[in-house]
């Protein structure tokens, strides 16, 4: 049995096989670290050596199995898309208030934890090949192992890494999420079996990079230290008020640069084969795929919890979240005026009840937007 006829029925998008051996991007890694471009995500330099070779994680890996889920089928018509929808109700019914200002959740948290569902399948699919291989040893892991699963994924004959760092297959885009096997098991890879590592095919196109809110993204690589994704869900402290105004209305994530790549657009080129759809678990539910900002700013731990128990979300700690909307309602109010959240924003700076995080952060937004009346914030 093959393992590709072992994970059918897994309703993996995507699965190829990687030799297991050291990086070819060592001293690329290694100055990224040294460079902090990592933040606050300490953890990027622990386990280094077994991150950069398989073989360290996993004593005598032969094989990484690499696997994707497909979380969305392409991108949203613009950015705003779910702006747009509401504008087109409020163009039938004028007499109808304005929507509420909305905080954004990046397309990867719209639906189940992704990392509850691969690690399932995975284990099963462990479990199939240990019953044919018992004396071999099968380590799963879906963002819970140290490894350059991207790196992986090309050799695997998956994608390619694209300008923003990002895999992206041919025929599916960059909205995948991997996982993987290493094994101890020598199983014959992709490329020795006649399937070639997917060739770049970014060519000349900057979209990504241009379009970057935080300018953040050189070819092939990001300054994770100024990514709206890692600010608002890694990031643990205050954010640098200087990037408060480039954050937009992302509270959980960012899909800028996958939104504008040419590979996820809504409109598939009349040649391009018919695409596996996305897996049906990720399919948006509530909350997604915005928060009203208002309702998140009066968000209890036990709001909280019910509104992301199912997703990839519920690690993002409740005083992280509020900072986050707190942020992206500045912006809203830096354009616009909306009584009710400037309100609630006043409440929060002078209240002592609220988190050092969250009231430091009220603090900011009202200093930016009445500097000579707001409370002077505290240094970072």
């Amino acid at each position: 049995m093959t393992v590709r006829r072992a994970a059918i029925g897994l309703d993996f998008a995507l699965l190829g096989i990687a030799p297991a051996s050291l990086s070819d991007y060592a001293s690329e890694v290694t100055r990224w670290l040294e460079a902090g471009k990592q933040g606050q995500m300490s953890y990027m330099n622990d386990a280094l050596a077994a991150r950069l070779d398989p073989t360290v994680l996993v004593p005598g890996a032969r094989s990484v199995i690499c696997v994707a889920d497909r979380y969305a089928d392409s991108a949203p018509s613009s950015a705003s898309h779910v702006d747009n929808e509401n504008r087109e109700v409020a163009s039938a019914q004028p007499a109808s208030p304005p929507p509420q200002p909305q905080g954004k959740i990046a397309r990867y948290a719209w639906g189940d934890d992704y990392h509850r569902l691969m690690k399932k399948r995975l284990h099963k699919l462990a479990d199939q090949l240990r019953e044919l291989w018992p004396e071999h040893t099968f380590l799963t892991t879906v963002d819970t192992a140290p490894i350059l699963e991207r790196e992986q994924a090309v050799r695997a004959g998956l994608g390619w890494i694209a300008k923003n760092a990002m895999l992206i297959s041919p025929s599916l885009g960059s909205y995948l999420l991997l996982g993987e096997i290493v094994t101890t098991l020598d199983i014959q890879t992709d490329a020795e079996a006649g399937e070639s590592i997917r060739t770049d095919h970014c060519g000349s196109c900057t979209r990504c990079i241009d379009a970057c809110p935080t300018q953040c993204i050189e070819p092939r690589t990001v300054n994770a230290s100024r990514c709206v994704s890692y600010l608002t869900l890694e990031h643990r402290t205050a954010i640098d008020p200087s990037l408060h105004p480039l954050m937009g209305d992302w509270i959980a994530g960012c899909d800028v640069c996958q939104e504008v790549c040419p590979f996820n657009q809504q409109q598939q080129s009349p040649a391009s084969t018919s695409p596996i759809p996305s897996h049906p678990a990720y399919q948006p539910r509530p909350p997604a795929p915005s928060v009203p900002l208002l309702q998140l700013l009066n968000w209890t731990a036990a709001d909280r919890q019910r509104a992301f128990e199912r997703s990839a979300l519920k690690r993002v700690k409740l005083e992280m979240l509020k900072r986050n909307a707190l942020i992206a309602a500045g912006n809203h109010l830096a354009s616009r005026d909306d009584a009710p959240l400037l309100q609630r924003i006043q409440q929060i700076a002078a209240s002592p009840d609220e988190h050092e995080l969250v009231r430091q952060t009220a603090q900011q937004v009202l200093t930016r937007l009445h500097p000579s009346q707001a409370p002077h914030a505290p240094p970072l």
